[in-house]
């Protein structure tokens, strides 16, 4: 029985670990061979390892454009076409707007907002190239669709990445690229980057109780409830889907 998404070609930025590895061997699984793309080299070789012949890792910083375009080159010189985006790699600041730096600020946005922006832009390119009708899939979060007093800087990325994913789907739609654009939004997900935020706030059992409780059922996501939502996105199950939020947060935002 061939994979959901059999044949195709999917990046998958930030893959060296957390939801980005989960995605990249949920894709795999599937059927499709995967870039593994990370600034982390040792990580994102240890996952195309892990995976086996349908991956390859290269190493990627999603803010420096020509990264971008000497790895989608080398993607479509190595695979020969490239069907699927994620643009899923991240960061976040624990701070409040009176306590974030212009520092954290613009890391953030280049990050989250910029590393979205090239990846989009480098991708459509790639994508027309080979013909592809293919699937972009940016990962936004909740704090995109409601604000968060304690992370402004990421809120304001992630809400940047909503409605960018909506002005590259209308795009693509109107110039009949056949290329989809949509957006995915976790609540807190059992991740590297949520330890992270656990330990910041202070006691880590205490912190992920806490941010347990924010979520309506009751309990943190797994990495792979957000791979199967882009694994349908990645899909032609999803084929009329562009401009979308796909939302995976536990009730959060019914709230």
């Amino acid at each position: 029985m061939a994979g959901r998404v059999e044949g195709k070609v999917a990046l998958v930025t930030g893959a060296a670990s957390g939801l980005g590895k989960a995605m990249a061997v949920m894709l795999a699984r599937e059927g499709a061979r995967v870039a593994i793309t990370d600034r982390n080299e040792e990580g994102a070789r240890e996952v195309a390892q892990a995976i086996g012949a349908s991956a390859r890792a290269w190493t990627l910083d999603v803010t420096r454009e020509e990264d971008w375009g000497r790895v989608v080159d080398e993607v479509l010189s190595t695979f020969g076409r490239l069907d699927v985006l994620v643009n899923n790699a991240g960061v976040g600041a624990v701070a409040d707007i009176e306590s974030t730096t212009l520092e954290q600020w613009r890391f953030v946005h280049a990050v989250n907002v910029d590393g979205v922006f090239l990846g989009c832009k480098h991708g459509i390119r790639a994508m027309r190239q080979c013909g592809a009708k293919g699937s972009i899939i940016n990962i936004s979060s909740v704090a995109g669709l409601v604000g968060v007093a304690e992370f402004p800087a990421y809120s304001s990325s992630k809400g940047a990445v909503r409605l960018l994913s909506k002005s590259v789907a209308l795009h693509c739609a109107y110039k009949g690229y056949g290329i989809r654009c949509n957006s995915v939004h976790p609540s807190f997900i059992e991740t590297p980057m949520v330890d992270k935020l656990a330990t910041a706030m202070g006691d880590p059992q205490a912190s992920r109780a806490k941010l347990a409780r924010k979520i309506p059922l009751g309990a943190l996501g797994e990495p792979d409830d957000i791979a199967y939502a882009v694994l349908y996105l990645a899909s032609d199950e999803s084929k009329m889907m562009t401009g979308s939020e796909f939302v995976v947060d536990g009730g959060t935002t019914a709230t």
